[in-house]
């Protein structure tokens, strides 16, 4: 029996090769997954997946990692992307289950939702850096995925953009920290307003330096979260977690299967 040649995708490709050499193998509907926020100590943990159409009206002009783009750029594109993509989802986790479950656990479990939301069911799934497990489709994780595919670059600047807008609306409940600058990762100026201020309840108490500064960094770290605090402190929780709230789904008509492309990469098919 024969065996089919296999699949090589130059490293000059572009961001766009990968996916294109998988349609072409008969996937045609490859999705993208990515996160946001997981080096943060304050906020939620943003997760989103995206379908993008197959041929030129997939191509998002500029897009790329949501980290290598300006404010405004991401903005653009995600909107470009809310726009032509055969469906999206966004999937949020708060701080406090980040606390409750653990960070890798909640983003699997992120990333997992946000793929098994989309109304145009995957044929194959592109990941960031590493797999995503109890998927019924095969998938890839790919190192430095969103310099790499589009629809995990797709992905990531919707987890991105969601996030910032988070961070900016909880400046505005929480101004002394700064939020909407450093949108929660560790800054100079977030230690220092921890320093002086103590954590929120927007904080993740599992993380060492907001347990050292508030004292808990003895207790295992599932456990740091205080029950009773002040207003602008960690309400009393009788469970252990929060619940997992989904943003937002979209979904657009399909569009015929692209023609005119029928560039043979290497070592693949039409």
């Amino acid at each position: 029996m024969l065996t089919p040649p296999r699949t090589v995708v130059r490293r000059d490709g572009g961001l766009y090769a990968l996916e294109r050499a998988l349609q072409r193998r008969g996937f045609r509907h490859v999705a993208g997954a990515d996160e946001a926020g997981r080096g943060a100590c304050a906020g939620p943990l943003v997760a989103a997946a995206a379908v993008l159409p197959e041929g030129r009206r997939g191509e998002i002009d500029g897009l790329a990692d949501s980290k290598l783009l300006t404010p405004a750029s991401r903005e653009r594109i995600y909107d470009e992307v809310v726009a032509r993509a055969l469906a999206y989802a966004v999937v949020v986790i708060p701080a406090e289950e980040v606390d409750a479950r653990g960070l890798h656990v909640c983003n699997l479990a992120a990333m997992r939702r946000a793929l098994a939301s989309l109304t145009t069911r995957p044929e194959y799934v592109l990941t960031d850096g590493f797999g995503v497990d109890g998927l019924d489709v095969p998938g890839l994780a790919v190192w430095k995925g969103d310099q790499v595919a589009a629809c995990v670059a797709a992905a990531s600047v919707l987890a991105k953009v969601t996030r910032d807008r988070i961070m900016v609306e909880l400046d505005d409940r929480y101004p002394r920290y700064g939020f909407a600058e450093h949108k929660g990762y560790i800054t100079p100026e977030h230690t220092a307003a921890l320093r002086e201020h103590g954590p929120c309840r927007e904080h993740r108490f599992s993380y060492v330096n907001v347990a050292t500064i508030s004292g808990r960094d003895g207790r295992p770290p599932r456990s740091r979260r205080p029950v009773v605090d002040g207003p602008d402190e960690p309400m009393e929780r009788s469970g252990a977690s929060g619940s997992t709230v989904g943003v937002a789904l979209g979904e657009q008509p399909r569009p015929p299967a692209s023609v005119g492309e029928d560039v043979v990469m290497e070592g693949g098919v039409r």
